[in-house]
């Protein structure tokens, strides 16, 4: 659902996807080819949000600040399932692991990897290229050139699901029996581990 507030309209560009579970509430801009799945709630009530192209922000996420703050998620930034933003801007083609929280003022930099349920305490700046984990997160190793390349091929995924949802989710009524001919989908995306074997 996409929520005024204080005449503040969110302003999603027509090739990005907010599912209809998600709220998109106030002060939001949302570039091209964006994701946004159900559960999250993106709220520009005390301040602005901005999604460059290409960002996701997966399910039961939230994005908010303290009043008078404002926060921008760079082109390509991946937010995992779970994970709370608060006041944190993200830079390019970064990945958020899943259950993360990121805190007020933190600055993540371009390229780097937070692993899951890591906590980002406020006012942490990460540099570049950083490999980030732990309660309170620490950097522990640079991001290689291989790392990126996963991670980017993860997000490509995300970035095609807003044009797949569009073309094909729909509400419907469920089956009551398996059928015969149920499908299953193919795997198109390795564990870290799994590409780094290769």
């Amino acid at each position: 659902m996409i929520y005024s507030f204080n005449g503040y309209i969110p302003v999603v560009h027509e090739s990005s996807f907010v599912h209809p579970l998600a709220a998109v509430t106030g002060n939001v801009i949302i570039g091209k080819n964006c994701y946004i799945g159900p559960g999250a709630a993106i709220r520009g009530d005390w301040g602005q949000i901005i999604l460059e192209d290409g960002v996701n922000v997966q399910e039961n996420c939230t994005v908010h600040m303290f009043p008078g703050k404002s926060i921008t998620l760079k082109e390509s930034a991946h937010v995992g399932h779970g994970a709370i933003i608060h006041g944190a801007n993200l830079g390019k083609n970064c990945l958020i692991g899943m259950n993360t929280v990121i805190m007020d003022d933190a600055e993540i930099g371009d390229e780097s990897i937070v692993g899951a349920m890591s906590f980002v305490k406020a006012e942490t700046i990460i540099p570049k290229r950083s490999l980030v984990v732990g309660n309170p997160a620490k950097v522990i190793k640079e991001v290689t050139a291989e790392m990126i390349t996963w991670k980017t091929k993860g997000t490509q995924l995300y970035q095609q699901l807003p044009v797949d949802c569009h073309n094909s989710l729909k509400e419907v009524e469920p089956l009551r029996e398996v059928p015969d001919n149920m499908k299953i989908q193919e795997g198109v995306y390795d564990t870290l581990r799994d590409f780094m074997k290769k």
